[in-house]
């Protein structure tokens, strides 16, 4: 059974999983998962490499048939994405790959641009509006990419280690971008890291899996409040740390045993 670390009242789900198995082929990725989400809340996924986070934040987005088990969402829920890759067309400027949504959805050719703008704006990255990709740091690229998944104005942002391949540095000034903007806005996000101080930083909630296939081992509340640069030195985000990373170190010796 998996633990609750602290009680907390929260808004009614925005996405409600209930008995969510998936399996590629005969290799078991997700077993037996139940799991809300609150409308506004920011959720962490973690877990071993390849234990099947990855799998349960595609099917909530729906880029994976849903195996065994129910999912619902809100009524009309919008869904913006970021990957692991930035995926930024390289012959497109920075603004027009931003603005790619919004033209696959039709909208009006001075719309996108000023939307694309503005979602760039949101991310400190107005000035490489007209650049190309390959004019762009690791970190832009990424910048650009979270832009392109706000562009559409979700309620919904799935991020899939979206800043696993950056330096320490730029990947903790993104995460504290990152955050801000979700005070901000207070869209649903969910994220998947390796990183359990990025999830104790980020998130409300750590969501702990054990090895493949995916079952839910804990949850922990990270009752933090406003995050700035001091965070990442706090004595109660050190606390979030140790007590998810005794959940999965507990997960991966229990699959041993």
């Amino acid at each position: 059974m998996p633990s609750t670390a602290r009680c907390t009242t929260l808004p009614p789900p925005a996405i409600r999983l209930a008995g969510v198995s998936h399996a590629f082929g005969t290799v078991e990725a997700v077993r037996d998962v139940s799991l809300e989400f609150a409308a506004g809340s920011f959720t962490a996924l973690v877990g071993p490499s390849g234990c099947g986070k990855t799998t349960i934040l595609r099917l909530i987005g729906e880029l994976e048939t849903l195996g065994k088990g129910s999912l619902e969402r809100e009524r009309d829920t919008t869904l913006g994405f970021a990957f692991q890759e930035p995926r930024l067309l390289p012959w497109r400027n920075v603004r027009d790959n931003i603005a790619l949504p919004l033209e696959l959805a039709g909208a009006p050719r001075a719309e996108r641009h000023a939307r694309a703008l503005e979602a760039l704006d949101r991310m400190q990255l107005a000035d490489a509006a007209l650049r190309f990709p390959h004019q762009l740091s690791g970190g832009m690229k990424m910048r650009a990419a979270i832009a392109r998944a706000l562009v559409s104005r979700p309620r919904v942002l799935l991020l899939d280690e979206p800043f696993g391949a950056l330096d320490e540095v730029t990947r903790h000034e993104l995460d504290l971008a990152l955050r801000m903007l979700w005070e901000a806005e207070r869209f649903t996000a969910i994220l998947v890291t390796h990183s359990i101080p990025e999830a104790a930083f980020l998130a409300e909630r750590i969501v702990v899996f054990s090895p493949r296939p995916a079952q839910l081992v804990a949850e922990i509340t990270t009752p933090l409040g406003t995050r700035d640069a001091r965070t990442w030195t706090r004595d109660d985000l050190g606390a979030c740390v140790r007590e998810a990373s005794d959940a999965l170190l507990a997960a991966i010796a229990g699959s041993r045993a």
